[in-house]
């Protein structure tokens, strides 16, 4: 693992009180990945793995649906990047604000948005977490502190550190989780932003998921500094890059970011370098790539990864493996029946959500 700028935060993180590290209960037992030794246990990759298998057959049975005109609009999937929405979880807490763009399920699912509020909101249903009325990219549950879901390309960077500026003016020591892909790192917004969240010192880990290709064009066709988490050093901000295939990296870079924050030690880049085995959008037939260069990173596919570590430790029987997808399956099998059967949103909703006065005076004729 690559660690770039401000490394000397190696211990763990507080307590997480969502999924669990090695150090917490039930976790006793130490796992190895390769021919190396993890810090991690059964718990947590049973976790992992179980979570990364939801998401992967949401994503998947997303897809699917899309295919069918059931779900309509623009689609994004994560599907090959799980590893990151896996590890966000079990290095924070649930405390913790998730702010991110449009390629948004796995988050939000991985954050506790059930999967057929999720799967409502893809049908555009009443039932769905944003009312039918966001879609795909625009997910959002204050209750679960999933603040979206942004259509627009770093929108959601300056937005992530004014949320970490509340938690600051609060005095709480919760911190705020800024997703965006390679693409948003060229945004003017991203550079304001870090300007004001190092001088103000704000809890935010600004997390690139750079899977190489924004919309359709590579990092190296479109920036000078190939290292995305380089950007971080013309701010004085500690920066830090890992495998985004990998849990393992994954968890110990936003866990290193976010105990910096807790500590009032201000905001980190990470930049996780990963990679979406399907097109930007469902309208992308990703031409841009090879069918050579995909296959190479399907073989470091990061659910596989953790399979083989379950694997090779025992940490499962085949039954219970079976198990998981069942269940698994099962989540997704209602999410759809859900949406399915859910109402469309009444008309009059078109009115609510949009000003706080409630008898806002819309002209309607």
């Amino acid at each position: 693992m690559q660690t770039k700028q401000a490394t000397r935060n190696k211990q763990p993180a507080a307590k997480n009180k969502q999924a669990t590290s090695n150090k917490q209960a039930g976790n006793k037992q130490t796992a190895s990945s390769g021919n190396k030794a993890t810090r991690f246990g059964k718990e947590t990759y049973m976790q992992w793995y179980e979570l990364m298998l939801l998401l992967r057959r949401f994503e998947e049975k997303s897809g699917q649906l899309y295919g069918m005109q059931k779900i309509r609009g623009f689609c994004h999937l994560y599907i090959g990047q799980e590893a990151v929405a896996a590890a966000a979880i079990s290095a924070t807490r649930p405390e913790d604000k998730f702010i991110t763009a449009y390629r948004d399920h796995a988050l939000a699912i991985a954050k506790g948005i059930p999967a057929k509020a999720c799967m409502a909101e893809l049908f555009g249903k009443a039932t769905g977490c944003s009312k039918g009325k966001g879609g795909s990219m625009h997910f959002f549950s204050k209750e679960h502190h999933f603040y979206g879901g942004h259509g627009i390309v770093g929108a959601q960077i300056g937005v992530g550190a004014g949320l970490a500026f509340a938690e600051k003016y609060k005095g709480t020591d919760d911190v705020v989780l800024c997703f965006f892909g390679d693409g948003a790192a060229r945004q003017g917004m991203l550079h304001e932003t870090f300007n004001m969240a190092m001088l103000w010192q704000l809890p935010v880990v600004f997390i690139c998921e750079n899977n190489r290709y924004a919309m359709g064009t590579s990092v190296e066709r479109t920036s000078n500094v190939l290292d995305i988490y380089k950007l971080a050093a013309a701010y004085e901000m500690p920066g830090d890059s890992v495998d985004g295939m990998k849990c393992e990296e994954v968890h110990e870079g936003i866990e290193r970011a976010v105990k910096r924050a807790r500590e009032k030690g201000g905001p980190t880049l990470l930049e996780v370098k990963t990679y979406r085995y399907k097109g930007h959008s469902m309208s992308d037939p990703a031409k841009y790539r090879t069918k050579e260069e995909l296959e190479k990173y399907k073989e470091q596919d990061p659910l596989n990864w953790v399979l083989n570590i379950i694997h090779k430790n025992k940490f499962a029987t085949e039954e219970e493996l079976t198990a998981i997808s069942d269940r698994v399956k099962q989540q997704v099998d209602e999410a759809v029946e859900f949406a399915e059967t859910s109402p469309w949103p009444d008309d009059d909703e078109l009115y609510k959500d949009v000003y706080v006065q409630e008898d806002y005076p819309f002209i309607t004729d």
